[in-house]
């Protein structure tokens, strides 16, 4: 089986799906949709970790959660995103002192249909390959990143190519927010 990742310039797909947005009792949950960022004409960063109650996953999460309100800053809205439940999203949480605060929802795609409509499933388990996606205000996908399993991403990094692409200008190598654009 090969993967072919939903790539540069496509529609991000459609989705709705529960995810874990609170501890507090009672308000755990809600549905989140590929419409929300559009309608409050935000950038969507979206990205995805193999499975919960693992090692590399909850440092990128942590240093996500970070960089929050970097991403608010820019207009973005981030979404963590796994094949694992809400209910697994929210076990987790509750146990893992660096995942308790986060301030973005944790979409459970537990169809494995939004994950498999962006082609980053791995073969034979079916868990998502570490993925980050950055779609514009549209909807259309305006960069994506893919790293294996068991190395984490550069939120950085990350957050220099959103910098980039609102520009809306050339920028050329190594290029960073204040430097000059081509």
């Amino acid at each position: 089986m090969a993967n072919y990742l939903l790539g540069l310039g496509s529609q991000f797909p459609s989705f709705s799906k529960t995810a874990v947005v609170s501890l507090e009792q009672g308000k755990e949950f809600a549905t989140i949709t590929s419409e929300d960022h559009k309608k409050d004409g935000k950038w969507l960063v979206m990205f995805w970790w193999p499975k919960d109650f693992t090692f590399v996953c909850p440092t990128e999460i942590a240093e996500f959660n970070r960089r929050a309100g970097d991403f608010a800053d820019r207009d973005a809205v981030l979404i963590g995103a796994s094949t694992d439940s809400e209910f697994v999203h929210a076990a987790w949480r509750r146990d893992h002192d660096d995942l308790r605060g986060l301030k973005f929802p944790m979409l459970a795609d537990t169809s494995k249909s939004l994950a498999e409509e962006l082609g980053i499933l791995t073969e034979g388990e079916k868990v998502a390959y570490r993925v980050t996606y950055i779609a514009d205000q549209d909807g259309i996908v305006r960069w994506v990143s893919a790293n294996d399993l068991s190395v984490g991403r550069n939120v950085d990094e990350v957050l220099r190519v959103l910098d980039a692409l609102q520009t809306d200008e050339l920028c050329p190598c190594n290029w960073k927010a204040g430097d000059a654009t081509l």
